[in-house]
């Protein structure tokens, strides 16, 4: 076989692979899928939010949490609390104080008790809203004290719990009034004149067609 005819073979190998690979080619642009985001994993504890920088879930205020909480659902939740307090009158101080009486005392009421100086310093008394925020987190409410405590971050949880400190005081104070609803807008009465810029057919009685517009009269 002489050196044409073996370049005749080699120039039709090339060209039979150049469009095999000219077809690949062709098929993957048409058989093309777009790229499809992967969806993350969930991680445990963790809440996903639509969007970045979502805001957080209103709370309701705590005069609010108050009128709908219960000293009884308090109570199950106090008992996270009894491994360090007891709470009726006359019991033992634990690692931390009795807390019978504590709703309006002063925040180191109990005597004889080693309060920590930040406690002891802290002027005032309890009120509702302090209990509210100690309960939320001692750490930051009132720095440098001993309680352990992480603290409830259930709202209504901690509401429940000052109903039922509040069940076990002397004489508490008065709960705090829940903020006043705004009223409703009342409807407009049947026939009533329409509002300064309403279209005059608004005002029409029903069955009535509204009085066409006088025409102007003519000039001269």
């Amino acid at each position: 076989m002489n050196s044409f005819e073996l370049n005749k073979i080699a120039g039709a190998v090339l060209f039979a692979m150049l469009i095999v690979m000219g077809i690949r080619e062709v098929n993957n642009i048409v058989n093309h899928e777009p790229e499809v985001a992967v969806k993350g994993y969930n991680v445990p504890g963790v809440e996903a939010t639509e969007e970045a920088g979502a805001a957080a879930p209103k709370v309701e205020p705590l005069a609010v949490l108050l009128a709908k909480g219960s000293p009884e659902e308090g109570a199950k939740v106090f008992k996270k609390c009894m491994a360090c307090h007891t709470i009726e009158q006359g019991g033992p101080n634990r690692v931390g104080p009795n807390l019978y009486n504590t709703i309006g005392s002063h925040f180191a009421h109990i005597d004889g008790f080693n309060y920590s100086d930040a406690m002891k310093n802290h002027g005032g008394n309890w009120t509702y809203e302090d209990m509210d925020h100690w309960l939320a987190n001692p750490k930051t409410f009132i720095p440098g004290n001993k309680m352990g405590f992480a603290g409830l971050s259930d709202a209504q949880d901690r509401a429940n719990v000052i109903l039922y400190m509040r069940a076990n005081t002397a004489n508490p104070p008065p709960l705090p009034e829940p903020p006043a609803e705004a009223p409703a807008e009342e409807a407009p009465a049947e026939g009533a004149a329409p509002a300064e810029g309403a279209p005059a057919d608004a005002a029409a009685p029903e069955g009535e067609a509204p009085a066409a517009p006088a025409e102007p009269a003519p000039a001269g």
